[in-house]
């Protein structure tokens, strides 16, 4: 029993974390920008990066600082878009924030294990007190796009250029993945954003049922991956990431075999 509720705080935060980003997900997957996130998760990560250097606690600060400059640089990123190709510029975004917080944490006494932190984080030994500021955070954001999702779907579902409310999509994206990155990781946050919404457009491209179904499908890959986890102590991040990517290979699998028999 000891275990069982010693691994309750690392699901819920897992459960927070599919709920938020498989929403987020959605729309980057129908926007086309997929490493969208994982550049944006890696620039806050600069600022972590900072905080480790200059001997800060408090991680957030400066990561939000770093979120906030991240989001303005994507809101205005369309602009970009007329002069090369956008993709390839998130390209460049990402390797450059990746680039810069190999430097600063270079010249830190633990830059291995603090790169290391940031990249695969430690959602098991995750506390409580985080577990709901998590939830409150994500609640928040997400009651603040259900009150906007006009412009939000407007933006994203229907291609209209509006800096304020890109800029406000980015931010909140970016709050979102200050706490996640923290939490879990930045390769942890970029799977939670992009495979339960892959899988929920194997079944559907209903925006509300591709959530439903991503949100079930990244529910049981990872509680199965805490579980096994804790059972055989493998690294918590990394083992979500593996089977979260199986689970989506089988059912295209899947998916891929059913459709040859129907056109059989």
């Amino acid at each position: 029993m000891a275990g069982i509720s010693f691994l309750v705080y690392p699901f819920l935060a897992c459960i927070a974390l599919v709920l938020i980003h498989a929403y987020f997900g959605v729309h980057i997957l129908e926007r086309g920008i997929i490493f969208v996130d994982i550049a944006l998760a890696q620039f806050i990560g600069i600022g972590i990066a900072l905080s480790f250097y200059l001997g800060y606690e408090n991680h957030y600060l400066l990561a939000v600082v770093f979120a906030f400059f991240g989001a303005l640089i994507l809101a205005v990123a369309k602009k970009v878009e007329k002069l090369v190709n956008l993709e390839a510029f998130i390209g460049v975004f990402y390797v450059f924030s990746f680039a810069a917080a190999i430097l600063i944490l270079d010249r830190s006494p633990h830059g291995a294990e603090e790169f290391k932190s940031i990249l695969n984080g430690n959602i098991l030994w995750v506390m409580p007190k985080d577990v709901v500021y998590a939830y409150v955070l994500y609640l928040g954001i997400g009651l603040l796009h259900f009150f906007f999702r006009g412009k939000f779907s407007a933006l994203t579902f229907e291609g209209k250029e509006n800096i304020f409310w890109e800029f406000i999509f980015f931010f909140t994206f970016g709050l979102v993945l200050v706490k996640s990155v923290v939490m879990a990781g930045v390769l942890t946050v970029f799977s939670f954003l992009i495979i339960p919404a892959l899988i929920g457009r194997l079944f559907t491209k209903k925006f509300l049922k591709t959530l439903l179904a991503g949100y079930l499908a990244g529910t049981l890959a990872t509680l199965l991956a805490v579980i096994l986890s804790f059972k055989y102590d493998l690294p918590t991040s990394t083992l979500i990431v593996t089977i979260m990517s199986m689970t989506f290979f089988l059912l295209l699998a899947a998916k891929a075999v059913k459709r040859k028999w129907s056109t059989a």
